[in-house]
């Protein structure tokens, strides 16, 4: 069986991030950990989905259920790391 790498998500560390999940659900919080694996520890979790948005607080979600990953804290200084130009928003 193939060793899993970890996913390339320090970049979402400590920032807002809106997290799409399987079921067509969102969840909003600051991202504080992650696993080889995907699992992923949200800090002040809001479910997008509910029409009140109830507070979670600290939660964890199964990588597996996990479809796209969403930055809600643009940084320019991230952008600049990853090739983006972030006056024109292109590679």
């Amino acid at each position: 069986m193939a060793k899993a790498h970890a996913p390339e998500l320090k970049k979402f560390m400590d920032k807002q991030v809106k997290v799409k999940l399987c079921g067509n659900r969102y969840v909003s919080g600051v991202m504080r950990g992650f696993d080889p694996f995907m699992n992923t520890v949200l800090d002040q979790a809001v479910d997008e989905t509910s029409p009140d948005k109830p507070d979670m607080g600290l939660i964890v979600i199964r990588g597996n259920s996990i479809l796209m990953l969403e930055n809600l804290q643009f940084d320019p200084k991230d952008a600049e790391l990853s090739g983006i130009n972030p006056r024109t928003s292109t590679r």
